[in-house]
């Protein structure tokens, strides 16, 4: 169990993520393909980290890797001391449960259960009580602005609305870190700005986020810029003016969630 394994590297230079020289190659029938070659990079607790780059050019394959989701050919991932290259699957799909949590463009709600329902999945894999998990759900969807929509269902609720849901569900296990891959994709301008707002709030809470985008204006309100290509990191730079999505916000249009549901 992912409890028992011990941290054997955890605090020597403060990286809640530590990567050296990971590479990825996929065998297409005779043919090798180079996803990520040789990438080696570090995040620390609490970093906001934009990840950008052309389709194709290893950004997703990194965040598979991040998520656990996949394994590198060669090279080391080190998750608050964990080596993750050495677990099992049965201990990959715990590292997933309990200290990462996913957010996806097309939000993966379950259509037939209520937000609060959806926001409780993750808890069932373990021990959690009923009473419990509705406990933590419900402050969940508190804590994204969704407290009076509990139990609503998804084809109640606008795209934006959806997107807390699962930003809700993200949350629910207190994880070390939040991936989120194009959480904008599917959303008008006043909305997504709305999500980066959660995510700043998220992470000026000491939540560590990792995304993936390929919008730069979505990338500006991310406090560190990492971008792919060719399986490479081309590019490494801290944004240090960030945009302020509560400011951003004020100077665009309003859009009637309720209408947006219907």
């Amino acid at each position: 169990m992912i409890h028992d394994l011990a941290p054997s590297l955890a605090g020597t230079n403060g990286s809640l993520i530590q990567i050296e020289h990971l590479t990825k190659v996929y065998q297409l029938g005779e043919v090798d393909v180079h996803a990520l070659r040789g990438v080696s990079v570090n995040v620390s607790k609490g970093e906001f980290v934009a990840i950008m780059g052309a389709s194709g050019s290893g950004k997703s394959t990194f965040m598979n890797i991040l998520g656990c989701l996949d394994k590198p050919t060669k090279g080391s991932y080190l998750l608050e001391g964990i080596d993750v290259g050495k677990l099992s699957r049965d201990e990959l799909a715990m590292i997933r449960n309990k200290k990462i949590g996913f957010v996806f463009q097309g939000f993966n709600l379950l259509s037939r259960t209520s937000a609060l329902e959806n926001v409780e999945l993750p808890l069932f894999y373990g021990p959690t009580s009923n009473k419990i998990r509705k406990v933590k759900a419900t402050e969940a969807l508190e804590r994204v602005g969704l407290g009076d929509r509990i139990h609503h269902y998804p084809n109640q609720l606008s795209g934006g609305q959806q997107q807390r849901v699962a930003i809700a569900r993200s949350l629910v296990n207190d994880p070390s870190i939040i991936l989120a891959d194009e959480p904008t994709g599917n959303l008008d301008s006043r909305t997504s700005v709305e999500v980066m707002g959660i995510f700043q709030e998220l992470n000026n809470n000491g939540i560590t986020i990792i995304l993936v985008t390929h919008e730069p204006d979505i990338a500006e309100f991310a406090k560190r810029h990492i971008v792919f290509r060719d399986g490479k990191i081309r590019a490494d730079k801290v944004n240090s003016k960030p945009k302020i999505a509560s400011e951003v916000i004020k100077d665009l249009p309003l859009i009637d969630d309720e209408e947006e549901a219907a």
